[in-house]
């Protein structure tokens, strides 16, 4: 009997993870994203993925939650102000026994698929991947994906193993942990600084690193969020700063996402990845004065938009 696995967010990250599964003749992928023109074009012309792998896949795309059968496994891949209108499309996929991870970026995510998901998994990566077009994600790189229950969930973590297992058979890379805390509040770190501060200088990755005003404010923000992590008694699973050195460092000028959303004018993911760790960090009185500053900056920023009077 085949697996059913539907990726909800079909965008750049959710079509490459969506086009590996693709591949296994014992998983039936089902693509659920709201674009009607991804949609579109995916079923036409199918899933292409281009860059770090070049290859065009069948999935079953929808726009149409209802279309989907129940699913063993779900991998929610939206932007984090999203989640809760995907869930409350989505739950009934998952209602009977399906587990579903978040690879999403920031915190609250999880929380929000658990009011409505019995088995939640956390999910942290680095793949960096951004939309071409309908139907089409360039993917930048191959890196790890660290998986583990959500803790309030009581997700067996026999679930987070067979999820892993299809994910490596894929020919993805992702690590099955009892604890996923660590690598998610890693790559929340790495974001407090690369996002806003590429959002709000509209520097590209490489070129705030490597200017000392923006390097600068990058270690702060990464500093106080390790003191956030330290007073939650989270060891985190590798040094972001390394994670920035490592994507300044390539040849190609990489745009934070936040940077990205606010060239389109678009809301940005600040809420859950700033505002967060304020908000974690108020609370246990731990100072993040520099969070909360960013986070009142970009929120700013979105507010411009509207031309308030």
């Amino acid at each position: 009997m085949s697996v059913k696995i539907c990726i909800v967010g079909c965008g750049a990250l959710g079509s490459v993870i969506a086009a590996h599964l693709a591949h296994l003749e014992d998983v039936e992928v089902y693509a659920y994203d709201v674009s009607q023109d991804h949609v579109r074009a995916i079923r036409e012309c199918g899933l292409q993925i281009s860059g770090a792998s070049d290859f065009t896949v069948k999935v079953h795309a929808t726009s149409d939650a209802k279309e989907i059968p129940a699913c063993d496994f779900g991998v929610f891949a939206t932007k984090s102000l999203h989640t809760r209108a995907a869930v409350e499309q989505t739950a009934h996929i998952f209602r009977t026994s399906g587990a579903v991870c978040s690879v999403q970026n920031g915190l609250g995510n999880e929380e929000i698929i658990a009011e409505r998901v019995r088995y939640v998994i956390r999910g942290a990566t680095t793949m960096a991947a951004h939309m071409r077009g309908p139907g089409h994600a360039g993917f930048e790189f191959y890196s790890n994906l660290w998986i583990g229950p959500f803790e309030p969930s009581a997700t067996p973590f026999e679930r987070v193993q067979e999820l892993a297992d299809l994910l490596n058979r894929s020919g993805l890379r992702v690590v099955s942990l009892q604890d996923a805390r660590g690598a998610q509040w890693t790559k929340l770190i790495f974001n407090s600084a690369v996002n806003p501060v590429g959002a709000l200088t509209r520097l590209h990755h490489g070129a705030a690193h490597r200017l000392p005003p923006t390097s600068t404010l990058y270690e702060a923000l990464l500093q106080e969020g390790e003191s956030v992590a330290r007073a939650l008694g989270i060891t985190l699973h590798s040094d972001p700063r390394e994670m920035i050195s490592e994507g300044a460092r390539g040849p190609e000028k990489r745009n934070a996402s936040m940077l990205l959303d606010i060239l389109a004018q678009r809301p940005t993911e600040v809420d859950f990845i700033n505002g967060a760790i304020a908000d974690c960090g108020e609370k246990l009185g731990v100072p993040v004065p520099l969070n909360r500053a960013v986070w009142q900056l970009v929120k700013g920023l979105e507010h411009s938009w509207t031309d308030p009077s």
